[in-house]
């Protein structure tokens, strides 16, 4: 059993219920001397996985607050080892003087992420599933929560283990017959494995290429507006999140550097920026302002190019349309359409176009809808997408592996060729899972998570 750890699993401001949490050995006995049983019993002696009440105290005996423990016996824990449990009023000072009352009575503060870790390393996640538990701490989106808790369950590596098993068998059944000659073994024939291994590949090929998906799923679709100055794009911006995020006024190049907000189209959320605008300036901060603006279009899943519909295209329209469409993907936006028309679609090399109104929300219904059309997931948030670079990386040096192996085969090479491409292909799987990860690895993910969790 490891060391006795504790934490706060709740946060440090008021609230209704605060959690104390502590795993490894002796936990009932260390939490029995900061928290009394109602019913007089030692806390050791408590039901599994059933609430007690009773009374927390703090380090000088005082009493705190009356609270609820509950014993986790391992391994039938989220750690795998022994857990306790104390639900208390969340106030900070009782947290925090119960807290101290435990270090006090044998436990040490837990690092950040020590109690995920240590479910990793006792087999009750593999690392997949221990990513996905600060996904669904921080998902801002229902799907996003839906796909991080399939993967706590294990959804990810359920989909992964029969390649990986395939991979072994393959591999395992060469080196029998290689070192077991005289052993009544079945001959090792490649062209076996051959629609196995296209198969494989595909399938992670496929499951790489829902990385983008998940970014946007994890982190918010990115949108920049761009246009020239005094185009809209801040009263946009303030239509599209619902108050007044960014200062209007008439007078052209008030936003100087790019202004981000988190809207919600539907099921989608996205973070939109608003640039300065784009024009040739003498002004050093507002030409950096307009650089800016050129790398927020670049760096944009979606453009969307914002023009006065009421003043004629220029110069400075036409250099805004090029920098919106550098983006992935561009749209455009006719704005002040409750004033007469001097912009016409057929001069705005986008689609769609969308007419609207930013301060009086004309239009803006259909330009929400397309948003959420368009970026709305069509994969099933079944914990099957990948939401980080890592796992993208690992799964596409594994395919890429099997991908070579295949070609090799095709050449006509020794057996041996074959099967380094597929221990390396392992290798990937191994480290995208958590089977062949390295301690540096799965140190730098852990850190990622808060503390008590």
């Amino acid at each position: 059993m490891s060391e006795l750890i504790a934490a706060i699993a709740t946060g440090r401001q008021p609230c209704a219920i605060g959690v104390l949490r502590l795993s490894g050995e002796g936990c009932a006995e260390t939490a029995g001397k900061v928290f009394v049983c109602a019913n007089g019993a030692p806390l050791s002696e408590a039901p599994d996985r059933k609430l007690v009440l009773g009374t927390v105290c703090d380090a000088k005996g005082r009493e705190l607050d009356h609270a609820l423990a509950v014993y986790c016996r391992g391994p039938h824990s989220y750690t795998g080892e022994d857990t306790v449990e104390l639900q208390c009023h969340g106030s900070p000072a009782v947290l925090s003087a119960a807290l101290e009352a435990l270090c006090r009575a044998g436990a040490r503060l837990a690092q950040p992420g020590e109690f995920t870790k240590r479910a990793f390393l006792n087999g009750k996640l593999d690392l997949t599933g221990a990513e996905a538990v600060i996904d669904l701490i921080e998902a801002q989106t229902p799907d996003m929560a839906a796909n991080a808790a399939a993967q706590v369950s294990g959804a990810l590596e359920r989909r992964l283990s029969p390649i990986y098993e395939g991979l072994t068998d393959i591999c395992s059944h060469y080196h029998a017959v290689l070192d077991y000659p005289d052993e009544d073994i079945p001959d090792f024939r490649l062209s076996d494995f051959e629609q196995q291994l296209r198969t494989d590949r595909d399938q992670l090929l496929w499951l790489r290429d829902t990385a983008d998906r998940g970014r946007i799923l994890k982190q918010g679709v990115k949108i920049a507006l761009v246009g020239k100055p005094n185009a809209g794009k801040s009263s946009l911006l303030n239509a599209l999140v619902g108050y007044d995020r960014v200062i209007v006024t008439e007078i052209p190049g008030t936003t100087r550097d790019t202004v981000e907000e988190l809207a919600r189209f539907g099921r989608v959320l996205a973070r939109i920026t608003d640039t300065a605008g784009i024009r040739e300036t003498s002004d050093r901060v507002e030409a950096l302002g307009v650089a800016r603006s050129r790398t927020a279009a670049e760096q944009a899943d979606l453009a969307i190019f914002v023009c006065d519909a009421a003043q004629p295209l220029d110069q400075e329209d036409r250099e805004a349309m090029a920098a919106a469409r550098s983006a992935r993907r561009a749209i455009a936006v006719m704005n002040k359409t409750d004033l007469p028309q001097r912009v016409f679609r057929v001069q705005l090399p986008f689609d769609p176009i969308f007419a609207v109104s930013a301060t009086r929300g004309d239009g803006l219904d259909k330009l929400c809808g397309w948003i959420e059309n368009a970026f709305g997931t069509d994969l099933p948030c079944d914990g099957s997408i990948l939401t980080n670079t890592r796992q993208a990386e690992a799964t596409g040096r594994a395919a890429d592996a099997i991908g070579r192996a295949l070609a090799a085969m095709a050449a006509g090479v020794t057996p041996d060729a074959v099967l380094t491409e597929l221990e390396a292909a392992l290798e990937a799987l191994g480290e995208l899972t958590g089977r062949t990860v390295r301690e540096d690895i799965t140190q730098k993910i852990f850190e990622r998570f808060c503390v008590g969790k």
